[in-house]
């Protein structure tokens, strides 16, 4: 299978890299021609333009900052679009432009599926991210092969659009880990209590979360590097609450969590790595959240494996 792929930022340069690495015909396109000329060395083909590569490639991925910028791709790829093109978007974007956008190109004859991933770049980095996938089962058959190189879990989480969703609720779940552990931390320190003791009983009680084992290291280190920022965070979080808005979810924790990330970014801007969002408590404390031994920077210590289909309890 020939596969393109379309935006190499954090996310999509680490996904891309396990197709190459795993020796997929692979084309990349990005508007930094720096990133492109990176994989072209490495094998990779140069993409012209997402029009060329739908026209030259079987399937062809998305990997985009924005429902805007997915929107503008795809217009320029649609002409090209016909019966066994494949096109697979695993960007953080909205169930109902994940359901617009792929309808256009189901409507001109191909396949759509959104695709996101949720485990961190450390575990993209290495292809042992986990990944939704929402389609027909019969797409979903077509796919499942490359999407077990990109990732380790794979979870078909039904009609197009249905990844998309259930992606901004698991981003919204960890925002609010990585808000609640900050408050855990900082009252920690101010308590007078070891921040690494403080860290551990945390890591090994009911009290843990994906979010405290790795954003809570890069907290404690001092880095808060995690390659994420907080108008990321506020994107992802704004979709969760425009899908319980449309469903007249009258939710009380969202809202919240949206306000402080508009206060974060007011302070510290947009492009802030977003566990720096305990910074609003340091500087209201006084207290800086910093321990010994923890890395800058999270990596992957998981040997890559082949990946699998997770099949939902009770529906095996």
């Amino acid at each position: 299978m020939k596969v393109g792929f379309i935006g190499l930022g954090n996310v999509g340069g680490k996904l891309s890299g396990s197709l190459l690495r795993n020796g997929i015909d692979l084309t990349v396109l990005d508007l930094n021609p720096e990133l492109v000329a990176g994989f072209v060395e490495k094998g990779a083909k140069a993409g012209e333009s997402p029009a060329q590569m739908m026209r030259d490639c079987d399937a062809v991925i998305t990997c985009l900052p924005s429902p805007a910028a997915s929107d503008t791709v795809m217009q320029e790829m649609l002409p090209e679009v016909g019966p066994g093109k494949i096109w697979m978007e695993m960007s953080t974007t909205d169930q109902a432009e994940a359901e617009r956008l792929g309808g256009l190109v189901i409507a001109a004859g191909g396949a759509a599926v959104d695709c996101p991933v949720s485990g961190g770049c450390h575990r993209a980095d290495t292809g042992n991210i986990s990944i939704f996938a929402g389609c027909d089962r019969e797409t979903f058959e077509r796919i499942l092969p490359l999407l077990t190189v990109l990732g380790r879990r794979v979870l078909h989480t039904g009609d197009l659009g249905s990844a998309s969703m259930l992606k901004v609720l698991t981003n919204y779940l960890a925002t609010v880990h990585l808000v609640a552990n900050a408050e855990a931390l900082v009252t920690a320190k101010a308590a007078g209590m070891d921040l690494n003791t403080a860290y551990e009983a945390i890591k090994i009680s009911s009290g843990t979360s994906f979010s405290h084992v790795t954003e809570s290291q890069v907290i404690l280190n001092g880095s808060r590097d995690i390659s994420f920022t907080m108008d990321l965070v506020k994107k992802d979080v704004g979709l969760f609450q425009e899908i319980a808005e449309r469903n007249n979810v009258p939710l009380e924790i969202s809202p919240l969590i949206c306000n402080i990330f508009d206060d974060g970014i007011a302070r510290y801007g947009d492009r802030e790595l977003s566990p720096n969002i305990i910074r609003r408590l340091e500087d209201a404390t006084g207290l800086e959240i910093l321990a010994p031994g923890f890395p800058a920077e999270m990596t992957d210590d998981e040997p890559e494996e082949p990946g699998y289909e997770v099949v939902p309890t009770g529906l095996a």
